[in-house]
């Protein structure tokens, strides 16, 4: 197999000639998306090439601490983006972090196994631990974010047939038994249609990225499998474990409803 094929600047910049289309566009149509498009374009750039410095320097380390801090890091980014994207919020701290927990910590188990099945040395290895981390947290990001802001908005709008159940009896579980299955239908849906999806209508993109890498195809599609099925797992665990929390958290020790535990987001 040949190794993979470093681009230049002049490369990048074709590339980019495709998001002044996109300009184009939004300008003809009057989307009024021309400056999202440029500041997203700008701020990937600038993430990007920032992480990629900061992961160079790990790398060449291959230190615990710089591994675990950097994780840290993608830990914190996880948990503030999850909050970011609910409608409705809950305004105590604690329980915010509670709720959006489970994504990356069963992105870190579930990275955890991945290490134990590819068996790096040391186990630590920055190399594999953090991009491995990296799409599992993302991907169980997706989930919880979609099951809790699903939770919220459907317990502010469904708030009378909830409160209903309760009176007649029902435990908060039974009362959120509907919504709360709906809610993990739609945490799930994302990471379900990538795995119907891989393959066929796409190439997945760990998958791509080795073979452009310049890895056998096979071995290519042996670590995407893997990487598929903990992300399915990851993904189970903290839509059931975060949607439960939320559960709790909005209706207290006498199962009754404590919608004034959230706040509407401003944006």
């Amino acid at each position: 197999m040949t190794s993979y094929v470093p681009l230049s600047l002049t490369d990048l910049s074709i590339a980019a000639a495709l998001v002044l289309l996109n300009g184009a566009i939004s300008f003809a149509y009057r989307l009024r998306l021309e400056k999202s498009l440029a500041l997203a374009s700008l701020r990937m750039i600038v993430q990007l090439a920032a992480v990629a410095l900061v992961l160079r320097f790990i790398f060449q380390q291959v230190s615990p601490l710089w591994t675990i801090g950097f994780a840290a890091v993608m830990a914190t980014g996880a948990l503030a983006e999850i909050i970011m994207r609910q409608q409705y919020r809950l305004k105590a701290w604690v329980p915010l972090l509670l709720s959006a927990s489970p994504a990356f910590l069963s992105g870190l188990a579930t990275t955890l196994l991945a290490l134990a099945v590819i068996q790096p040395s040391p186990w630590y290895a920055p190399r594999f631990l953090l991009p491995i981390l990296g799409m599992l947290a993302g991907n169980t990001l997706s989930g919880v974010a979609l099951v809790l802001d699903t939770l919220t908005s459907t317990a502010e709008r469904e708030r009378a047939i909830i409160e209903a159940r309760l009176a007649l009896g029902a435990t908060r579980l039974e009362a959120f038994q509907d919504i709360l299955r709906q809610a993990m239908r739609t945490g799930l849906m994302p990471v379900l249609n990538s795995m119907a999806a891989a393959g066929i209508v796409a190439l997945p993109g760990m998958m791509t990225g080795q073979i452009l890498a310049g890895i056998d195809p096979v071995e290519a599609a042996k670590y995407q499998i893997l990487i598929m099925f903990l992300i399915a797992g990851a993904t189970a665990i903290a839509v059931l474990t975060s949607g439960l929390v939320i559960v709790h958290f909005i209706t207290d020790d006498r199962h009754r409803l404590r919608l004034d535990f959230l706040v509407k987001s401003k944006s």
